[in-house]
């Protein structure tokens, strides 16, 4: 697992516009606020349930979170699943609010 900042994550995105990303948040936090990307709550990763995203297990994904702590989990459960190119967005979405959308 490797570890991206919001800053390269958004250099990324714009410049990758098909980039895999996954939102492990709860419903209520991504109806808050929403960067995009796959939403699979950490829950649903915690129990394998990974058919939606099956298709990425050899490609970059990206992994946020709030604050990047269940994103962390996730992205090591994503490793036991076989995931070979696993991101943790360090900071999360609070990151993101306070870096990007100043």
């Amino acid at each position: 697992m490797q570890e991206v900042s919001v800053i390269q994550l958004k250099s990324l995105m714009d410049e990758q516009p098909s980039l895999h990303l996954i939102d492990v948040r709860e419903p209520d936090e991504r109806a808050a606020f929403n960067i995009g990307g796959t939403f699979l709550p950490l829950g649903k990763i915690m129990s394998f349930e990974l058919d939606t995203i099956e298709s990425m297990k050899d490609e970059p994904v990206y992994v946020y979170c709030r604050s990047g702590k269940r994103s962390l989990q996730a992205c090591m459960m994503l490793e036991q699943a076989g995931f070979t190119d696993v991101h943790n967005v360090t900071g999360g979405i609070l990151a993101w609010q306070s870096e990007i959308e100043k």
